[in-house]
């Protein structure tokens, strides 16, 4: 198994995802890997990602919490698999729901912390539990019911 980041091994044309996708240059670029049986993220929002002056954007903490989910998911799949992210055929998934629980304002300009950990694992189904924090601050919860993508959203070349 390698050490980058589940998003960048998704293959081109899987990696246009506003929230994670390598190859959106507009997007987030959220980064996630293995932390033991967990995963984890690190991202920082910007300043225009604003509720109110000094806290951040709630959709934000959505979007982040979606592709870390999705994320996770595939890379959970290619575990199981025993096989490394960057290998064909390419695993993906995407959100079947999403779950947020705010707990605490999100303060701005502070690093957020994800920790993902895997409530269910079947096949075509991963549900992964998010925490987000804020200087050790746990901010919101959040549970993404993972599916594995469709050959529908598969566009052919």
């Amino acid at each position: 198994m390698n050490n980058k980041a589940f998003q960048d091994c998704y293959p081109d044309d899987l990696s246009h995802c506003y929230g994670c996708g390598k190859n959106n240059p507009e997007g987030h670029q959220l980064k996630s890997y293995w932390h033991g049986q967990q995963t984890i993220a690190h991202y920082t929002p910007k300043s225009y990602h604003t509720a109110i002056p000094g806290f951040v954007y709630g959709g934000l903490i959505a979007s982040l919490i979606d592709c870390h989910g999705t994320g996770s998911a595939a890379a959970m799949a290619f575990r199981n698999a025993e096989r490394d992210m960057d290998t064909l055929p390419a695993i993906r998934f995407v959100t079947g729901a999403l779950n947020v629980n705010y707990l605490a304002p999100t303060p701005q300009g502070v690093e957020l912390e994800l920790i993902g950990s895997f409530n269910e694992v079947k096949e075509r189904k991963i549900i992964v539990d998010i925490i987000v924090s804020a200087n050790g601050v746990i901010c919101a919860k959040g549970s993404v019911i993972a599916v594995k993508m469709p050959e529908s959203m598969v566009v052919k070349q």
